[in-house]
């Protein structure tokens, strides 16, 4: 298993494409939108509502990579020899799924440092912010392997990336505050996980508030991971059956 952690690490890192969507996109689009927004409203309020927000945003991007690192496993008959060999699906999960936690929390690290550096951003209860940055890695990731081992190519994976991303950013309440938008709209913005992260880390940064004023948050953005999980691990006797060998 760590074997595979080790090899899914050193190639991610050499992945050009994933810096820019991780870390590059995600700093451009934090400094645009706060320049824009800045001297409309509160300021706190309004780097609290950016900065988490893109950030989760630009989480969900992490489902590309695994979509590809997936899909090209399948294609090449990597799925398939690993499946020859005693190691268990779990640990091949574990695996694959492990190194792309850390890259999400790397991320998660990075652009609130960067708010904190250059936006003076107050993080709060640091263990909070650490259990429910924990959280957004697991669903993402979660997600993520579910879609890498549901699709059929690289780009229906990156469309419905596309889709629950910017989707999610628009519904979730990531590109403008929840209230303001129709009744109807926030209601309808409970369903996304992204509502869940963006509500958890408002909690934590504007009203100083705890793992115990956020558990609800965290119980969903879990849920929702397992479910992801589950999805993965069912449909993987499909995905290896697929695999070429």
């Amino acid at each position: 298993m760590w074997a595979i952690v080790r090899t899914e690490l050193k190639k991610t890192v050499q992945d050009k494409g994933l810096w820019f969507w991780t870390f590059i996109l995600p700093i451009v689009f934090i400094v645009a939108f706060v320049g824009i927004f800045s001297e409309m409203g509160n300021y706190k309020e309004v780097v609290t509502q950016i900065i988490p927000g893109y950030t989760i945003m630009f989480a969900f991007y992490i489902m590309i990579s695994m979509v590809i690192t997936f899909v090209k496993d399948r294609e090449r008959g990597m799925v398939a020899r690993i499946a020859s060999t005693p190691l268990s699906i779990i640990h091949y999960f574990l695996g694959k799924w492990i190194p792309f936690v850390i890259i999400v929390l790397i991320q998660v690290t990075v652009l609130f440092g960067f708010g904190i550096l250059v936006y003076d951003l107050s993080l709060g209860d640091p263990f909070a912010i650490i259990i429910l940055s924990f959280a957004l890695a697991f669903i993402v990731t979660c997600w993520g392997m579910a879609m890498a081992v549901l699709v059929k190519t690289e780009n229906m994976g990156i469309a419905l990336t596309q889709i629950i991303a910017l989707g999610g950013a628009l519904l979730g309440g990531l590109w403008m505050p929840v209230e303001t938008m129709p009744e109807f709209m926030q209601n309808i913005s409970k369903g996304f996980p992204q509502y869940w992260a963006l509500d958890g880390y408002k909690e934590i940064i504007l009203q100083n508030g705890g793992v115990s004023d956020v558990w609800f948050n965290l119980l969903i953005l879990f849920l929702a991971g397992a479910v992801g999980g589950a999805i993965a691990l069912s449909a993987y006797p499909r995905f290896l059956k697929n695999s070429r060998s």
